[in-house]
């Protein structure tokens, strides 16, 4: 019993410095998914699942950093797709800074790249992920799935990207949030160009067309657009509104900053978002 305490305690302890070390390079949210959630309550195939890719892996840290409302409302636009993109790259480089401490500490540990295809085209091809962090987060207590497949937050709603850690250290995981976030609006299939999203009677998320989002993205990243985040930028769910009284930027500024910087900059005055802020 003495020596089972003592092991749950230094696993409590080696997690507290790993939030400690994230959250000092600018982790907003962060938890820990043991490996069996994968196989407990399966979304997907066993292939896709960490512990059969990696049969040492024990843990998913998984991580979040947001994406600023008044940005991402802009969308589809330039100043987007650079949060986009940095958030991207300063995910994936405290990823591998956890990675490495876990390395340092003993223990088998790397990161799953954020965004791990190499062209859209690829995507287009065939629309999936090898890795899933949405999933990820849902498995460690970060939020639920909402109608548009991704994760909502109390905090930030769906506004905020992730990345993983697997690892094998033990560390204490943390309990799956219960209740939905989702109240299922519908404001994110109304504002998807592509009509991507169709409501499923009595569940909450929808049925997808991810060959079609894929598409949308890829004409978006020939524009200099890249990615779209209409339905991201819609979604109401989210603290992080709130500190923008209701609206984040005029439909004014969302053209001034669509009509910058793209491939189209100064021929053709892009749609402004309707959006239910």
């Amino acid at each position: 019993m003495g020596e089972t305490k003592m092991v749950t305690t230094d696993a409590a302890k080696l997690k507290l410095r790993i939030k400690r070390k994230a959250f000092s390079l600018g982790i907003h949210m962060l938890g820990v998914a043991p490996v069996e959630r994968w196989a407990q309550d399966p979304h997907q195939t066993p292939d896709f699942w960490p512990q059969n890719i990696w049969p040492w892996s024990r843990n998913v840290i998984v991580m979040g950093m947001q994406l600023f409302p008044s940005m991402i409302e802009t969308t589809p636009s330039v100043v987007y797709s650079e949060l986009y993109n940095t958030t991207n790259q300063l995910l994936d480089h405290t990823a591998y800074r956890i990675a490495s401490f876990l390395n340092e500490e003993g223990y088998r540990a790397h990161f799953f790249p954020r965004d791990c295809y190499g062209d859209i085209s690829a995507l287009v091809k065939r629309p999936e992920a090898a890795f899933s962090h949405v999933l990820a987060a849902l498995y460690a207590g970060l939020g639920t799935v909402g109608m548009n497949h991704t994760l909502l937050t109390k905090k930030y709603g769906s506004r905020i990207r992730w990345v993983s850690v697997i690892t094998d250290a033990e560390l204490p995981p943390d309990k799956l949030v219960k209740t939905e976030l989702c109240i299922r609006c519908q404001a994110c299939v109304r504002v998807c160009p592509m009509q991507a999203f169709t409501p499923i009677e009595g569940q909450i998320v929808a049925k997808m067309d991810k060959h079609k989002c894929a598409l949308c993205h890829q004409n978006l990243k020939k524009e200099f657009h890249y990615p779209c985040g209409r339905c991201i930028a819609a979604c109401p769910i989210g603290e992080d509104k709130k500190r923008y009284r209701g609206k984040a930027i005029t439909p004014e500024g969302i053209l001034h900053c669509q009509d910058f910087g793209a491939a189209d900059a100064g021929q053709v005055k892009p749609k402004a978002l309707s959006h239910t802020s």
